[in-house]
């Protein structure tokens, strides 16, 4: 029977943190390449055709690194007598984590290939609740005009829809 006490502990944890990381990502931009006009099927196609490009020609190059370790000195207790006692220090070692040296390379060859296509980078904050409820939903299939006040909804299959409020559409 411990082991249901074990899993109810858990997803008591892991629920909670799961939600925030949802509700997170709900609020979070939505970035794109833009060009006015263009299909959205053409430019994810074309930013697939570039992601594959500089895939080629940056490849994943990882290195494994560390971060330096970390010494904690001891400390020393005195009773009331005036007897004092030292525990000793420790070293924590450091972090081991994995870095693609080439992902930065990767983002500037794929940016450059949008931009010989047209396109140049975008990100849209989600939209507030009042634009949205005045805005029939409906995916975006036409990249819209856009201006300081444009606006993303996302739906749950992973479309959007862009919304620009004082434009038609």
């Amino acid at each position: 029977m411990a082991c249901p006490v074990r899993q109810t502990r858990v997803m008591k944890t892991i629920l909670p943190v799961l939600i925030s990381l949802l509700t997170l990502s709900a609020c979070s931009p939505l970035s794109l390449y833009y060009r006015e006009g263009e299909s959205v099927a053409r430019m994810q196609t074309e930013t697939t055709a570039c992601q594959v490009q500089a895939l080629k020609d940056a490849p994943v190059a990882n290195q494994i690194r560390q971060s330096p370790p970390t010494y904690w000195p001891g400390r020393t207790y005195c009773d009331r007598n005036g007897r004092c006692y030292r525990n000793p220090g420790w070293w924590e070692p450091g972090r081991i984590y994995t870095v693609d040296v080439n992902q930065g390379l990767r983002s500037k060859v794929e940016a450059q290939c949008m931009a010989q296509k047209g396109y140049h980078p975008v990100s849209l904050p989600p939209c507030k609740q009042g634009v949205k409820s005045r805005v029939t939903p409906a995916r975006t299939s036409t990249l819209p005009p856009l201006n300081t006040a444009s606006c993303f909804v996302k739906f749950d299959d992973g479309s959007f829809q862009i919304i620009t409020p004082g434009q038609a559409g």
